[in-house]
């Protein structure tokens, strides 16, 4: 069940799609109290910034989304509280070309609070790539993303092959929220970019000339 205030895929009003630069949203899964995934987020854009200067981020926190676990009927109307939340969030879903989502493992999968803001929409991710930056201990949060796949093949969305990992403590983040391992993370990050921004552009190009029918 999904439920957004948002509607809209492309944005051919901004101008020729092949002109802008790309705007991705990077969604930080985890809200629990000292939780890594702001030092995570932290690394990864900074890595990102240096690796693609022409991208734009736009950092989506969970712990500052506040979205209730009960959706609503079919054809059913959200609360006026969770209206004015979905007015912040939803447009910025809808306008970014492409996703990387920060997620940790709990329980060999992830977060809850990440799957309730999946589940508020739909179109938003239609035929838009997404890459992933996991981190945890033995297995760096790989069952999460290897799960989030499944998740997001059925929003009709399209997730690059390679993505970041950070293990600990071999690779996970140091005192100073740099990974242990920075030259493989930073090889990393680079590949799973180079991924996502092909795709980004093509299915950016493809969704203007015409529009995507789930």
């Amino acid at each position: 069940m999904s439920a957004s205030v948002s509607a809209s895929v492309s944005d051919p009003a901004s101008g020729a799609a092949e002109d802008r630069p790309l705007r991705i949203a990077v969604v930080l899964g985890s809200v629990r109290e000292g939780r890594r995934g702001p030092a995570v987020a932290h690394w990864f854009l900074s890595t990102a910034a240096a690796l693609d200067p022409a991208l734009e981020f736009d950092v989506v926190d969970l712990a500052e989304v506040d979205l209730p676990l009960v959706l609503p009927g079919w054809g059913g109307t959200p609360s006026p509280e969770t209206v004015a939340t979905l007015r912040d969030v939803s447009p910025r879903l809808a306008a970014a070309d492409a996703f990387v989502v920060v997620t940790p493992e709990y329980n060999h999968s992830f977060p809850a609070a990440l799957k309730n803001l999946i589940d508020w929409h739909s179109r938003e991710w239609q035929a838009k790539p997404v890459g992933f930056v996991s981190y945890g201990g033995l297995g760096g949060g790989l069952r999460a993303v290897e799960q989030l796949r499944l998740v997001f093949a059925e929003l009709h969305a399209v997730t690059v092959r390679d993505s970041v990992s950070l293990h600990g403590p071999w690779s996970g983040l140091g005192a100073d929220g740099v990974p242990l391992d920075a030259d493989v993370c930073a090889g990393a990050a680079k590949g799973m970019l180079g991924q996502l921004a092909w795709w980004a552009r093509a299915l950016r190009t493809a969704r203007t000339d015409r529009p995507y029918a789930a």
